[in-house]
């Protein structure tokens, strides 16, 4: 059987340790994980399966006899050194932004679309956290009653932004409980007890960047242009996990709660938790290092004809950034598409 030699470009940030660490519970058959990363960490170590790996710098000549390299290094990394990779050999999985749109990048969930990675030119698109698990959980019921408007608010945890985030919000609190002035660096304002309903940069429609991701990422995975999405992207005090709240409304009627509750429960990828009488429903404190979509509050939308609430929760390192990358190889892999068409 055929090895692979798996590269991980950004391996000592948030997601390239996620990867990391998914890579070794993955199926794939690996000869070889070579984490690269900037030039100031080369020689460091990471750890795989109990060894230690010397990190390389991520340049020109890394590549050669790589099969897969998986990128979150960010988009100026992803710009700049995915074309090496592609030239050097390597089939690439990048979790930026640099390439999701562009028409001749496949952008793939693999509970969703996997059929897009076939056709791939060497490069595969990771889509935005906070798009995988919407559309996981959004999916089995836009394939059965056509999905034409979402309405979502996300409630997104910090280590989206990264380890300098995590480690704000850390000194935030500690300063909190020590009477101190609270140090910012990273964010505009306080994160610590707060809400900030501003992710990425503000656009001219009144958007974010984070929010029309979701918008045109959702068209373009499940190809229908015209799904409507209205999103509000907002950041809380919470380490891992980003939470989201989902109205959609559907063009055929939709089923008692019972039945759809039974859909999402068989759907790939997906856990439902929704006993209210119980208390029962996901949390992002409880969901750290898990893997599926976790889906609760399944209700009726009373003021629709055809509307459904929803609460979704998922790891966004996980799910929503190093295992979906994962699944992308392993489905490359396993359908022998590696070289695309």
């Amino acid at each position: 059987m055929y090895k692979y030699r798996i590269g991980v470009v950004g391996a000592m940030g948030a997601v390239g340790t996620e990867m990391l660490a998914t890579l070794e519970k993955s199926t794939l058959p690996i000869a070889e994980v070579i984490p690269l990363d900037v030039k100031e960490n080369e020689g460091k170590t990471v750890s795989f399966r109990g060894q230690p790996l010397k990190i390389k710098t991520a340049e020109k000549g890394a590549f050669k006899g790589i099969d897969i390299a998986l990128f979150s290094a960010g988009e100026t990394a992803s710009l700049h050194l995915s074309p090496i990779a592609r030239e050097e050999g390597a089939v690439v999985i990048d979790n930026s932004n640099a390439f999701r749109m562009e028409p001749w990048v496949p952008l793939v969930v693999p509970e969703v679309n996997p059929e897009a990675a076939k056709a791939h030119k060497g490069l595969i698109a990771n889509p935005n956290c906070s798009t995988i698990q919407m559309l996981v959980a959004l999916k089995p019921l836009h394939d059965r009653y056509k999905i034409k408007r979402i309405v979502v608010a996300t409630y997104q945890a910090v280590s989206g932004t990264g380890l300098l985030a995590i480690e704000e919000l850390n000194k935030q609190v500690e300063a909190y409980i020590l009477g101190k002035e609270l140090p910012r660096s990273v964010y505009p304002h306080q994160i610590a007890f707060n809400a900030l309903p501003h992710i990425d940069s503000f656009l001219e429609n009144g958007y974010t960047k984070e929010e029309m991701k979701m918008f045109n990422e959702t068209r373009k995975i499940l190809d229908d242009p015209e799904i409507m999405v209205s999103p509000t992207a907002v950041r809380i005090p919470v380490f891992r996990c980003h939470s989201e709240a989902i109205n959609i409304e559907t063009e055929k009627p939709l089923p008692e709660i019972a039945e759809i509750v039974q859909i999402l429960d068989n759907a790939p990828g997906v856990k439902v938790i929704d006993d209210v009488q119980n208390r029962e429903y996901p949390m992002p404190v409880y969901l750290k290092g898990t893997d599926k979509v976790y889906v609760g509050r399944i209700r009726k939308d009373f003021t629709v004809p055809h509307g459904l609430n929803l609460w979704v929760v998922a790891d966004n390192l996980r799910k929503g950034a190093a295992l979906n990358a994962v699944q992308i190889a392993e489905l490359l892999v396993e359908k022998n598409w590696l070289k695309g068409e």
